[in-house]
Formats: C-alpha cells, structure tokens, sequence
C-alpha cells in the first residue's frame, strides 16, 4: 500500500470520527438545553399554579390533571409530574463527562435517582394511562405502555453492569435508558414540528387523538431514538469510515429536526406555560368553582360580572380561564353547567375562535348536534384555518 492511499486513509478515518464525536455533542447540547427548558416550564407551570391554589389549570394538558376528591388520582399526577421535572435535572447532568470524571460519588448517587425516577414516572403514568383515563385509543395506550418494561429493562440491566463494574456497557444500557426514559419529551417535540409543517392536526382527529401519526408516534418515541443510538454504537464499534460519517451525518439531521421542533412546542406551549406560572393575579377559575359547587351555575355567573366590574386587576379574567374551567366541567360530567361557562366566555371574548370552539364542544358532548354545528360555523367564521373546528364540523356533518 503506497504512503499516499494511507495518508488518505487516515485522514478519512480522522474526519469520520471528528464529524461523529461533533455530531452527538451536537446533540447533547440541544438535549440539554431542551429538556432543561421543558423541566423549568413543568416546574413552573404546575409547581407555582399548586402553590397557589390554581389546580383547576392542570387540566389544560393532563386529561383529568386534577380531580377533587380522588386523591389517588391526583396523587399519581404529581408523581407524574415531579418524577419528570428530576428526570430530565439528572438525566442531563449524569451524562456530562465532567461530573462522571471528576464527581464520581454524585454521579453514583444521581445514578441511583435516577433509575428511582423512572421507577416513579412509569408506574405512575401507567396509573394515568389505565385506571384514570387519558386521551387517545386502546391501541395507542397499549403501544405508549409498552415504554414502561424498556425502561425498567434498561434501569435493570444498567444496574447489574455497574455493579459488575463493566462500564462501557453500563454507559450504553444506561444510554438507552435515557432514550426511553425522554419518550414524552421526544412525542412533544414530534408532535408540535408535524402540527407546524401541516398547519394543524393531520392525521389524526384532533379531539380523540385518533389517527395514524399518534398512533405510530406512540412507539416512535422510543424506538426512533433507541434505533438512532444503536446505528451510533454500530459505526462507532466497528463501521468503516463512510459508515462513520453517515451516523453523523443522520445525527446532525435528526438534531436539527429536534431544534426545530424544540422552537415549536417552546413557543407554543412551554413559553406560555411559564408566563401563566409566574401569573400571580387570583384565579377566577377557581372562584367560580368554588360557587358553582356552593350555591350553582347562576351564583357563579353573577359573581363573575360582580367580580369584573369592581377587581378587575386582582383576578385572572383571561380567556383560558373560564375555557380550562369548562373542560374541568366536562371531566366531572356537568355539562349543562359547562356550557354556561363556555357561553360566558364567548360572551367575553366574541371575537375568539377558541371560545366558539370551546362551546361548540360542549354541545356536542351534550348531545346537541345542531347548536354544536351552529358554534363550529361561528368558530370557522372567526378563524377561517382553525383546524380542530374544520374536522369537528366535517365529522359532525357527515354522521
């Protein structure tokens, strides 16, 4: 072999690496910094908004995110929830080379946290997922369930290597677990990037989730990332210089299709997530519940206009107020008394589409088909390209 073909060699070989060792910095760099994100706003979110009573607006995003009175419920929700804010703290920080050189005790002890956590987290979103109920079909609960055993296989087989001290294979099983561990947030990123390109939801019916990209996504958000870092291990072991550079060159874009989705679901929910935390005005979501169940739905509504007229500054008047109100309505099966909110609420903001929309829902729960074709028609109206409104009114035309 001449000098010159191994120089080319090794010089190949050389950017192989250096473009697959950039390439997964890349990508932890992103991970870091959005799980990061979406751990502040969960923290801040449901965190601030229990603090101060606000449970009602748990609701907006976890289907029956608080039920008064079941307190098993609620229990397996904040577990839920908090077991997500320190698994995505100390997913992170365990893999940084740094802590793990340097930090060797906190590491060991972050380590056992975290297989804890995603103990906690799977159980209790098994409970949310069977016994409470939560959006979606059967087949996508038994596809999104199948996570919890992967997780619990990778935490075990973590576990043993550890102890065995084989730690080139801890690293990896622990790798995967991290990987499964992050399904939610991997869904999220996917789910708000497909939203985007196809400017709403395609694909699936939007009010029961019903569709084949949820569907698919409920096992995408774990095998993706699982088959992306076993192509890695492959190329790193024993792929050849091409093959080397290929993984990094689908990391790159699978990083890239992260930060885009990452900008997406910031900005459309975890943004004004933060901002509804840090909202330290009184709920008047909460005030009204708490007179629909004292003295009823008319009580409330006289308390809502005598409340606007003289605190107006003091409570919280905003539109999803009274909507994550109607839909906790809804969840306990007071329908008429829902669709009095929603009515309020359309009566505040005429000009929103959302709240036509909102309405038009809860006629269509109620069984009244034509009030609820008549409210999604005002909804279109309002926003010509609200998409929920559209497939709701075509699958309510054509029954």
């Amino acid at each position: 072999m001449s000098t010159a073909v191994l120089t080319s060699r090794l010089d190949l070989s050389s950017v192989a690496d250096n473009s697959l060792k950039a390439a997964t910095r890349f990508w932890f760099a992103v991970t870091v910094v959005g799980q990061f994100v979406f751990a502040f706003a969960v923290a801040s979110f449901y965190g601030l908004t229990a603090a101060r009573g606000d449970l009602h607006k748990w609701g907006k995003s976890i289907t029956h995110g608080y039920v008064p009175g079941d307190t098993m419920g609620n229990t397996a929700v904040i577990m839920h929830l908090a077991s997500a804010v320190v698994l995505m703290l100390s997913g992170t920080i365990q893999f940084v080379p740094a802590v793990r050189s340097h930090f060797p005790a906190f590491h060991r002890w972050n380590g056992r946290l975290y297989m804890l956590t995603t103990l906690t987290l799977s159980t209790a979103g098994l409970y949310m997922h069977w016994v409470r109920g939560s959006v979606g079909t059967f087949s996508q609960h038994v596809l999104g369930s199948l996570n919890a055993p992967l997780m619990w296989l990778c935490a075990a087989c973590a576990l043993r290597y550890a102890m065995a001290r084989d730690f080139r294979t801890h690293r990896r099983w622990a790798l995967r677990l991290f990987m499964v561990a992050s399904a939610s947030w991997f869904f999220r990123i996917a789910f708000f990037l497909w939203i985007a390109i196809f400017r709403g939801p395609f694909g699936f019916d939007p009010s029961t989730l019903a569709g084949p990209f949820p569907t698919f996504m409920m096992v995408g958000q774990y095998l993706i990332p699982l088959a992306i870092l076993e192509i890695y291990f492959m190329a790193q072991d024993r792929g050849t210089s091409l093959q080397r550079i290929g993984a990094a060159a689908m990391i790159l874009v699978s990083t890239l299709v992260m930060v885009a989705g990452l900008f997406t679901v910031t900005m459309a929910i975890w943004v004004p997530d933060v901002k509804a935390g840090f909202d330290s005005r009184k709920s008047i979501a909460e005030t009204l519940a708490a007179a629909i169940n004292a003295g009823g739905i008319d009580q409330a509504v006289a308390q809502y206009h005598a409340l606007k007229s003289t605190s107006p500054t003091n409570y919280n008047f905003d539109e999803d107020e009274l909507n994550s109100l109607g839909y906790q309505l809804i969840h306990q099966n007071k329908l008429a008394e829902a669709i009095r909110v929603f009515r309020l609420n359309v009566e505040s903001y005429p000009q929103s589409s959302n709240a036509w929309d909102s309405l038009a829902e809860g006629y269509m729960d109620a069984g009244d088909k034509a009030e609820a074709i008549a409210n999604y028609k005002q909804a279109i109206q309002l926003k010509p390209d609200n998409h929920n409104s559209i497939a709701m009114l075509k699958k309510l035309t054509s029954q």
